[in-house]
């Protein structure tokens, strides 16, 4: 696709059941970020049906202009309408970036996109940046950096995609915080597009949808008991369980203590699990690698319990522990239980 000179930075709006995923808005408030950069606009793509209040939500999130197709064929996610619909807007305006969250619609529907218009896309970002790029000589100006762990999280890798227009990502939701909404709607423009559906868009059929609670929300707990490698044993993570009961707060770790068995993956914490904003963090036995601080170091208080006087974790905490875990915790728990109100 050719460039558009307004380089805008559009962002594909997911919602289920009338509520938008979180990422979406995160994602929002890093468009207006990148398009302040471009001198451009951030701009939502909203796909659904009866999209009124959806669109609404929206506009509170940072977006400059929302193109949206409502359609009732889009009421619920279907790969097929929704990469059709997707492309036709796209192919309309010709944005300059579009990113998708990394969740199971986005890993679905962003490859299609980019498929379907001859452009390249970068999966799981972690960052996203704007800056001059120059390739054999060739200076590229003010292009997307696609930043995101490679190679099991051991490296950071930067892609770019110079040549070829939509620049296309797929973020990580949480690794951008939530930007504050507003109530100012002036300004902001809807274009409508209408998108017409046969019959071989429409091979899926929905009978029925179940959806089960998530037992484990890592991002919403106010407060994480997190463990590491040098926790020990999945006997000792008991007592990290035990912290985590006496604080009334969710349990996480790191992927070496996920790794070694310790902890379930949903509780990883880190470039390669989940990001955490919580009030207060308790890391236990974790050295404090970038790999896992990328993922809690903007918690609120930071509280670390190391053995090692050394450990980087402690150049990220707020306050610092150095002893073994199994004499300072089990005297935790107790002052916590005691004091319990």
């Amino acid at each position: 696709m050719s460039n558009n000179p307004n380089k805008e930075v559009w962002v594909f709006i997911e919602h289920h059941h009338r509520q938008i995923h979180e990422v979406s808005f995160e994602l929002l408030g890093k468009a207006k970020e990148l398009s302040r950069t471009l001198n451009s606009r951030a701009a939502a793509l909203l796909l659904g049906s009866d999209t009124k209040d959806l669109i609404n939500e929206v506009k509170k999130y940072g977006a400059d202009a929302v193109y949206v197709v409502d359609a009732p064929e889009l009421e619920t996610y279907r790969t097929l309408p929704y990469a059709k619909a997707a492309c036709h807007v796209i192919r309309s305006h010709n944005p300059e970036i579009v990113l998708l969250g990394a969740t199971h619609v986005g890993r679905d529907l962003a490859p299609r996109i980019a498929s379907a218009l001859g452009t390249g896309l970068t999966a799981d970002c972690t960052d996203l940046k704007i800056e001059d790029y120059t390739f054999h000589d060739v200076n590229y100006e003010k292009i997307l950096y696609q930043i995101r762990p490679a190679f099991g999280g051991n490296i950071i890798a930067t892609i770019v995609n110079p040549e070829h227009r939509p620049q296309m990502a797929t973020v990580r939701d949480g690794v951008m915080p939530i930007p504050e909404p507003q109530n100012k709607n002036n300004g902001i423009e809807v274009i409508p597009h209408a998108v017409t559906f046969d019959d071989s868009d429409m091979a899926v059929e929905i009978i029925k949808q179940e959806l089960e609670p998530k037992d484990i929300d890592l991002k919403a707990a106010p407060v994480i008991v997190a463990g590491g490698y040098g926790v020990g044993s999945k006997e000792n993570f008991k007592l990290v369980n035990q912290l985590a009961e006496a604080l009334g707060a969710e349990v996480g770790g790191s992927r070496a203590a996920v790794d070694a068995g310790f902890v379930e993956k949903e509780r990883q914490i880190g470039q390669t699990g989940t990001t955490v904003r919580p009030k207060l963090y308790v890391a236990v036995g974790i050295s404090g690698a970038v790999q896992h601080t990328a993922g809690m170091k903007d918690s609120s208080k930071i509280i670390a319990i190391n053995s090692d006087p050394d450990a980087p974790i402690f150049k990220v905490a707020h306050y610092g522990i150095v002893g073994d875990l199994n004499e300072v915790l089990p005297k935790l728990i107790d002052h916590f239980k005691k004091h319990d109100s």
